[in-house]
């Protein structure tokens, strides 16, 4: 039977994000769902899976706290499990810009619905930005977008000092897999003095689920932090795999290359693979596979 997954996210004030830990955990294990919960004094951030009647449970008890009632809510299907288990974890920030003094809660870029970010970014005056890490943006974006090159999100703001300025960039449009990190890179944007930014509503993975394939401005696939991988148009399944020495998203191709070995190595990571970690991971990949052959 498919899961349903569901992406949410909110920048709000959670003084007692601490005492919601317990609370969250409790609710997700009763309705049995696995993925992950970040949960900071800016708000929370979530990605869960499981059967549709019990991610439906569980957000209806989310939705009786008033600071949750309009949370939005991002839905697609899971064919195997999408997450090995469950996670509620606290953290200084639901997505780590390691900048305190940026608050989304404040204010934030202008929103802008799938169905006009064709015209947006059609804009000859408009600079294009994909906030997502390297090897995210090397499996899929949209045309014409400028890749920072960050590995982490934390690089973001360098690449604004070094490549962005108001003057020279008055128009900027942002996106980014569900439109978290956006949320923050445009209010940090606004507080270095850009006054016209835009950003993508629900992220690629909203303008994949509402533009036909054929209208669309989106080349390749969107990389996802869970066991799918990537998602296509319609948010089909996509074709990468993962590698589960480094995590890094792998395609066919790759995997038909020497330095690819199952649940060992890939060409991203075989050059720092060591007699030890190789022993750990063949004994992480006999473990997997007990694990499948029990069913589990």
């Amino acid at each position: 039977m498919d899961q349903q997954v569901v992406t949410f996210y909110k920048f709000i004030s959670l003084p007692d994000y601490q005492a919601l830990q317990n609370t969250l955990q409790d609710q997700c294990q009763c309705q049995r769902l696995t993925g992950t919960i970040l949960l900071a004094r800016e708000g929370i951030n979530a990605t869960l899976a499981g059967s549709a009647d019990r991610v439906a449970a569980f957000l209806a008890d989310l939705r009786q706290d008033p600071r949750f009632a309009d949370i939005e809510v991002k839905v697609s299907t899971a064919s195997k499990p999408a997450f090995g288990r469950l996670k509620v974890r606290l953290k200084s920030e639901i997505v780590t810009l390691g900048l305190s003094q940026v608050d989304p809660s404040q204010g934030v870029g202008t929103y802008v619905h799938p169905q006009a970010w064709n015209s947006l970014i059609t804009d000859p005056e408009i600079s294009l930005i994909d906030t997502r890490n390297i090897y995210e943006v090397r499996i899929g974006s949209f045309q014409g977008a400028l890749n920072p090159e960050t590995q982490t999100f934390r690089e973001f703001p360098r690449f604004v000092q070094q490549h962005l300025d108001p003057a020279i960039h008055p128009k900027i449009a942002m996106f980014c897999t569900g439109g978290i990190r956006c949320e923050k890179a445009s209010a940090y944007l606004i507080q270095q003095g850009f006054s016209e930014v835009y950003h993508l509503r629900g992220g690629i993975l909203k303008y994949l689920e509402k533009i036909p394939a054929q209208e669309s401005l989106w080349w390749g696939e969107c990389f996802l932090f869970d066991e799918r991988v990537t998602l296509q148009h319609g948010l089909e399944l996509g074709s990468y795999d993962v590698c589960r020495g480094c995590g890094h998203p792998i395609s066919a191709a790759e995997k038909l290359t020497p330095a690819y070995r199952e649940g060992i190595c890939c060409p991203y990571c075989i050059e720092h693979l060591t007699p030890t970690k190789e022993q750990r991971q063949r004994e992480k990949q006999y473990q997997l596979h007990l694990q499948q052959q029990r069913g589990v």
